[in-house]
């Protein structure tokens, strides 16, 4: 970092990035500050700098300063880090530049504090304690713990649909199905596919469970729907043509004969987006083609992405389905995990939040079977469809894929 980055840096004021630190600080403090920015998008810390921006400078050579650096870091830090340091000559006082990575593997990192470790997050300037959904969130991020095997406190192995699982079992996975009245079977399936856990004496469905087979998912995971809404115009508004939440298992039922008797919730958001938007249609030979205003291969991609990647560990937010004049949005609470970012979707970069979910509608062809849906359906249906590029937005606490209806 050269003075004018570092100038540049300064003027900007402290943000979600950026610590101005006076260099006296206590180690303690320096990694409660390390240890925030390491849990969210790394950034960096100045030392010599002043809360107001104005520079203090080091109070001891360059060489002593790295060496408390690095020793705050790898001590007072849980997993031990190695940050890059440099220093950089601002007219006469000397500011070090501690630089936390971006991608920090082994969240969630803890900072010392009077002989126990604690996690500590960043939100907006403000360095704080993890409450503890954020500390849990911080160990699926690192892929440490699995949500989706967790129990649903107050469920039962009856809150689970045994028709989509005999379905499952028998014409999806082509296998053995218990007989109705045989429980201890039935739960050693169930157990043995994680959609069951518990002691034996009471067993309760899993997150994953809920989700796939539910019988009402949204009575126990209210977070585990679609809030679909269609507006007028090219903005969010408050007159709209449709707005539907849409909830139940993840997989469908068929009937005996294989015909689709009940949707799950990849079809029910394609079914709405069918409803609310105008088809083309044109003759191929002699049979009528219809020709939508987003391709439903893009479309039903993009939905199921958000349906087993989302963030279930965040409670009280939808998946969101939005429909305006120009454009289609599937937006999936929660960040991207680990490296994955929006140029390796791109190139086919895999990663699975939450692998049973992704198993299982993988098996009802519902996902890639190489985990490649963004590059390899819903960026070449696009091109095909209307020559546009669909957008790949990652954000803090959410991610989105925005659809064209007309190239630009």
């Amino acid at each position: 970092m050269n003075q004018t980055e570092l100038a540049e840096l300064i003027a900007g004021g402290e943000s979600s990035g950026v610590e101005f630190k006076r260099y006296d600080i206590c180690p303690d403090r320096f990694a409660r500050e390390v240890v925030a920015l390491l849990n969210l998008e790394g950034g960096h810390i100045l030392l010599g700098v002043e809360d107001d921006g104005s520079v203090t400078g080091l109070n001891r050579p360059a060489r002593e300063a790295e060496e408390w650096v690095m020793e705050a870091a790898l001590i007072s830090v849980l997993p031990a880090t190695i940050p890059f340091w440099e220093t950089v000559d601002m007219d006469g006082k000397l500011v070090g530049v501690v630089t936390i990575p971006r991608d920090a593997p082994d969240k969630p990192y803890k900072a010392r504090r009077s002989g126990a470790w604690v996690t500590h997050v960043r939100v907006g300037t403000t360095t704080r304690d993890a409450t503890r959904e954020e500390e849990e969130r911080l160990y699926q991020q690192s892929g440490l713990v699995r949500y989706g095997l967790k129990p649903v406190v107050g469920s039962t192995v009856a809150d689970l649909d045994l028709r989509r699982l005999t379905e499952y079992l028998g014409r999806i996975l082509d296998g053995e199905v218990p007989g109705e009245d045989d429980d201890a079977e039935w739960e050693r399936l169930l157990r043995n596919l994680e959609l069951v856990t518990g002691p034996p004496e009471h067993p309760m469905a899993t997150v994953n469970g809920c989700l796939l087979f539910g019988l009402d998912p949204r009575r126990l995971l209210p977070q585990s729907g679609i809030r679909a809404i269609c507006y007028v115009g090219a903005e969010p508004d408050y007159t709209t043509r449709a707005d539907e939440d849409i909830g139940g298992a993840m997989v469908p039922l068929h009937m005996r004969n294989g015909m689709k008797m009940e949707g799950g919730l990849v079809d029910q958001a394609w079914d709405f987006v069918r409803r609310n938007t105008e088809p083309s249609a044109h003759l191929e030979g002699m049979r009528r083609v219809d020709r939508w205003e987003f391709p439903e291969a893009a479309v039903r991609e993009a939905v199921a992405n958000a349906v087993v990647h989302r963030d279930y560990g965040i409670a009280g937010t939808d998946i969101m389905l939005t429909i305006f004049s120009d454009r289609l949005e599937v937006q999936s609470p929660g960040r991207l995990p680990n490296t994955v970012t929006p140029e390796g979707m791109k190139l086919g970069l895999r990663y699975a939040r939450n692998q049973t979910l992704v198993n299982v509608m993988r098996d009802y062809g519902y996902v890639d079977a190489r985990g490649m849906g963004v590059r390899n359906r819903i960026i070449p249906t696009m091109r095909a469809h209307n020559g546009t590029e669909p957008d790949l937005i990652a954000e803090e606490h959410r991610f989105t894929v925005r659809l064209w209806k007309h190239g630009q």
